[in-house]
């Protein structure tokens, strides 16, 4: 039956930048009638208390969504969780399904966000944009150690040829690159642009820049490994905005220790979960593999905001309002990844 009554829904570790735009999605789906109490905190099984007595909540992709947390939360009363990413492998779905959970994600949002971001890292990278800029503060001018190369002419290799990984190959050939792509399936929108679709053996090979934009699935899990890195270009760069684990990146430490690869630039890291999207400037930073990349400096990590954009979030914070509407009355639609049980 739909609900009529109001309810509030909370969610769990919205951003400060985040909470007006989703607060403003709500009031305009539901005109007030059902409010959004936003959560700084990650929803994990110190913190699933807070969510007893609500219905809906909402989730992003550092939350813990285990098997412990979902029971739980069924305990506590939640029925329905709103996913504010494309991404859920944070989520048992298993057991979710067995707890009569729903789920339901954002299955889509702008795909130029991350793969302008992911250019972004790119350049810096490959023009030592954040040497020359921390230089500079100190008024040292020189150009030492700042010699780029031009993409123009070269090979951008594309792993994964979705939505976003077609909006960076259609930026990859505005710069006048080669283009070699790899997927499930060609997207004949990247063969128009003249990708051609060969095995992942040959972009390792070929490319002067690899860039990840793969889900992460366990025939994904370190798709680039050591076996990948070695085939790689010695002065090859390689960027992720997609899914940390990815990259195995114990390999690819080794990899950067050996003097290979020209940059690397990494907007999401596989042991991510309480670090980023969290102050830890006045921390020990525990995690070995992590510290020892951020000491090379060919090596320029971002905190998983490839999809920060005014435009990406508003389409994720109305598309997770709706998914709320739809629980509500009583719908499933494309998002539902579990349907609740009613």
């Amino acid at each position: 039956m739909p609900r009529t009554e109001p309810a509030e829904i909370v969610a769990y570790g919205v951003t400060a930048d985040e909470r007006p735009l989703l607060e403003a999605a709500f009031e305009a789906t539901f005109g007030g009638g059902h409010r959004v109490r936003c959560l700084e905190l990650v929803l994990d099984r110190d913190t699933v208390s807070t969510a007893a007595g609500h219905e809906v909540i909402c989730t992003g992709v550092n939350d813990v969504l285990d098997a412990e947390v979902l029971r739980r939360l069924a305990e506590g009363g939640t029925r329905m969780i709103t996913q504010r990413s494309t991404g859920y492998n944070n989520i048992d779905l298993d057991a979710a399904r067995g707890l009569g959970l729903g789920v339901a994600r954002v299955s889509g949002y702008s795909p130029h966000s991350v793969a302008e971001f992911a250019w972004a890292l790119a350049l810096a990278v490959n023009r030592r944009v954040v040497r020359a800029a921390t230089r500079t503060r100190e008024f040292d001018f020189r150009l030492n150690g700042l010699l780029g190369r031009d993409f123009h002419g070269r090979t951008a290799g594309v792993l994964g040829t979705g939505r976003i990984g077609e909006a960076f190959a259609r930026i990859a050939a505005g710069f006048g690159m080669r283009l070699l792509g790899h997927d499930i399936a060609p997207n004949p929108e990247c063969e128009r642009l003249g990708m051609e679709y060969v095995p992942l053996e040959r972009i390792f090979a070929e490319a002067d820049l690899v860039s990840l934009h793969l889900p992460l699935l366990p025939e994904t899990h370190h798709v680039v490994d050591a076996a990948a890195l070695a085939r790689m270009r010695d002065d090859a760069i390689l960027v992720n905005t997609s899914r940390g684990g990815l990259i195995d990146a114990q390999a690819l430490v080794e990899t950067l220790r050996s003097g290979r690869l020209d940059g690397v630039g990494l907007d999401v890291y596989e042991e991510e979960a309480g670090i980023f999207f969290f102050d830890h400037s006045l921390d020990v930073m525990t995690d070995d593999v992590l510290a020892r990349l951020m000491t090379f400096r060919n090596v320029l990590v971002s905190s998983h905001q490839a999809y920060f954009t005014r435009d990406a979030v508003g389409e994720i914070v109305a598309t997770t309002a709706a998914d709320v509407a739809d629980y509500l009355a009583g719908r499933t639609g494309e998002n539902t990844l579990v349907a609740p049980a009613r």
